[in-house]
């Protein structure tokens, strides 16, 4: 008998429309004071994205190993509200605003339990070798829509 989860990188589950990834704050990701350094709260949204994207069925490896492009950040505007401290077991809650041709929109929320510690709103938008941007493959963009259009939970 195999045991379930052993062994299995950390992944999120999709609630409804929204997207809920766990972390947990390690010593490492703490400044002097004690406190989560301000732009580790990016990485963890940076993870959070990645694991949505690829659960909605968005193969951002196949893309980008077939030198077709990539997802870059756009535009990112971040709000800290209170302060995560070691040990703490957060939850990156990422939910899917707006779809446009290569791009789209995430709002992203770093909760401890019901309390909002960091928010931010993310374009991501999708940019070919040289830099430009691309139209994302149709299959995405119709993956994004059944997310967005999905009933609330």
């Amino acid at each position: 008998m195999t045991a379930i989860g052993i062994d299995q990188p950390v992944e999120g589950r999709f609630d409804g429309r929204e997207h809920r990834f766990p972390v947990r704050i390690y010593f490492e990701d703490t400044d002097l004071s004690g406190v989560v350094y301000h732009a580790n709260y990016l990485r963890f949204m940076e993870r959070a994205r990645s694991d949505m994207l690829r659960l909605a069925g968005v193969d951002q490896r196949a893309v980008m190993e077939a030198g077709e492009g990539a997802y870059a950040v756009a535009d990112l505007a971040i709000k800290y509200r209170r302060p995560a401290k070691l040990d703490d077991a957060l939850t990156v809650v990422s939910r899917l605003t707006q779809v446009r041709a290569a791009a789209v929109h995430i709002h992203q929320r770093v909760m401890r339990g019901t309390e909002v510690l960091a928010e931010a709103d993310v374009v991501a938008a999708l940019v070919a070798p040289d830099g430009r941007p691309k139209r994302q493959p149709a299959a995405w963009t119709a993956a994004y829509a059944r997310l967005i259009n999905k009933p609330e939970s």
